[in-house]
């Protein structure tokens, strides 16, 4: 990390990133560790994560175009976190909470089963070399962690610009009986509640489609 961002995570790490119990591996999350969003927050309110939230943007920006709603931004790189307090601080975000932690064991154990409104994957890493398929995120036990977490009507928006996954994405959203789409047609509208970021443009300059999806969690 830069001289900046060691600086803040020393001094804004205390406010906005959840400490948590570890498993074996330095980003994993102990079983039986979960939080309450009523006491991290401070208050009851809808409850939105995104995972692989990166440099932060989208987060940032909905965090505070949004001061009703609660986030929670998990990423496994410090450096993106750093950044995103950096941003998160600047405006003055109350309504934010990071983790440093793998995504499955997040929605595993760390928040409360039916506790999410979202889930948001935007851009998630395709992993496109065939070899390397298989570490893609949106995985049938994927599709299971994330509906135990979301609550009955609760939304999984989705978004990539490598179509292959896409399809991958759809595939598996499709099959899973624990969601339903929330979209008419092939793909779903762009969620505008997305900012346009740096590397979303970058997919489009490079001639690649960005396709959304949203699918709702069905009731129990």
């Amino acid at each position: 990390m830069s001289d900046a961002q060691d600086r803040a995570w020393d001094e804004l790490a205390p406010t906005y990133v959840l400490p948590v119990q570890r498993d074996a591996a330095a980003t994993s999350i102990l079983p039986g560790s979960a939080v309450d969003p009523r006491e991290v927050w401070g208050r009851s309110a809808p409850l939105v994560a995104e995972i692989g939230s990166g440099q932060g943007h989208a987060i940032v920006h909905a965090a505070q175009a949004t001061p009703e709603r609660d986030f929670l931004a998990i990423e496994v790189f410090r450096a993106g976190l750093a950044r995103t307090m950096l941003d998160a601080d600047r405006v003055g975000i109350t309504n934010l909470r990071l983790v440093e932690a793998n995504a499955p064991e997040v929605l595993e154990h760390l928040v409360p089963p039916a506790s999410l409104t979202e889930l948001w994957v935007f851009f998630p890493d395709p992993w496109h070399k065939k070899k390397h398929t298989k570490r893609r995120l949106v995985t049938d036990d994927f599709a299971r962690l994330a509906a135990g977490a979301l609550a009955d009507g609760g939304l999984l928006r989705l978004a990539t610009d490598w179509e292959e996954y896409a399809l991958q994405m759809r595939e598996v959203l499709d099959g899973a009986s624990d969601f339903e789409r929330d979209f008419e047609g092939e793909w779903a509208e762009r969620f505008d509640g997305r900012v346009l970021t740096a590397f979303e443009r970058k997919g489009e300059r490079a001639g690649r489609a960005i396709r959304d999806l949203t699918y709702r969690r069905a009731n129990r």
